[in-house]
């Protein structure tokens, strides 16, 4: 009686949270999965049934398969470089040296920035007119003129990822030093004794102590990642030529700028479906992590 009773207790102090997240998330997700069964524009009718055809359509159209290629590239790339350097970074401030707390101060710096400032400021050092990266590279003889890196399709994406890179990495380096306070000292120091080398005492003594951490940062910044919007839009708006077209910024366009409602909410429900399913795999494997340690 006494269990019924806290549970039943347990279940009215939720309530109130469970009618908010009904109403914020339960009903725009049922309508829109009700919109995307029609032809509705943003502004006008209502649109009639047309049952799979958005999906059909948003799934066998070049603009979805190039958004998702440029999406994955996206996420691949930014976050492998994000795991390295936040690593590297981590290691480098575990060393006991002068200035230590200050350059840790320093590092949060870039993560604790809103993204529309952080991609305001890499489209200023990207300015083909005034900005330092070419100012910089033309002084120490890299370039001969000053090029446009987000005008041009070849470089637009890469400068993407540079900016990304810089505002998130901090992120890794920040749950890689927590981990690596949990190394022990004298496990440490017993693998100099025995002669171990810098490699391998990483790859067999802070390693395994990384592992976990890492882990939940890679399924964090992947999915991040996969869903990037805000600095990509602030700085290129999806081009040029839609090159650095995300699938999110694909649906915004979609929804918004060609004011199709119908096939905009197809398209949202078909990334969220990608990054659900993402997100279960990752799940997947941190509990396959935590069973075998």
């Amino acid at each position: 009686m006494t269990g019924t009773w806290i549970s039943t207790r347990a279940w009215l102090l939720m309530l109130p949270l469970l009618v908010v997240m009904t109403a914020v998330i339960g009903w725009p997700l049922v309508d829109t999965v009700r919109l995307s069964f029609t032809d509705a524009k943003l502004v006008g009718t209502e649109g009639g049934f047309v049952g799979t055809a958005n999906y059909i359509k948003m799934l066998t159209g070049s603009n979805f398969q190039r958004a998702l290629v440029t999406t994955t590239w996206f996420a691949v790339i930014s976050v492998a470089a994000e795991m390295v350097l936040g690593v590297l970074a981590a290691l480098l401030l575990n060393q006991q040296f002068r200035g230590r707390t200050a350059l840790r101060a320093l590092m949060i710096l870039p993560w604790a920035l809103p993204t529309v400032v952080n991609a305001t400021l890499w489209r200023l050092i990207y300015n083909p007119e005034y900005g330092a990266l070419n100012a910089a590279l033309t002084q120490l003889g890299l370039l001969d003129s000053y090029r446009s890196w987000l005008g041009e399709p070849g470089t637009a994406l890469a400068a993407l990822i540079v900016a990304d890179c810089w505002k998130n990495f901090p992120l890794v380096a920040l749950i890689a030093l927590a981990a690596l306070q949990a190394v022990p000292r004298d496990i440490t120091a017993a693998s100099l004794v025995d002669g171990a080398g810098p490699f391998n005492r990483f790859r067999f003594v802070i390693m395994p102590y990384l592992a976990g951490p890492l882990l939940v940062a890679l399924v964090l910044r992947t999915i991040e990642a996969f869903k990037v919007f805000d600095i990509i839009w602030v700085m290129t708006r999806g081009g040029p030529a839609n090159s650095t077209r995300t699938l999110s910024i694909l649906v915004y366009q979609e929804a918004f700028s060609f004011q199709r409602a119908g096939s905009g909410a197809s398209l949202a429900l078909i990334v969220t479906l990608l990054v659900t399913i993402l997100a279960a795999a990752y799940a997947a494997l941190l509990r396959k992590a935590a069973g075998a340690s």
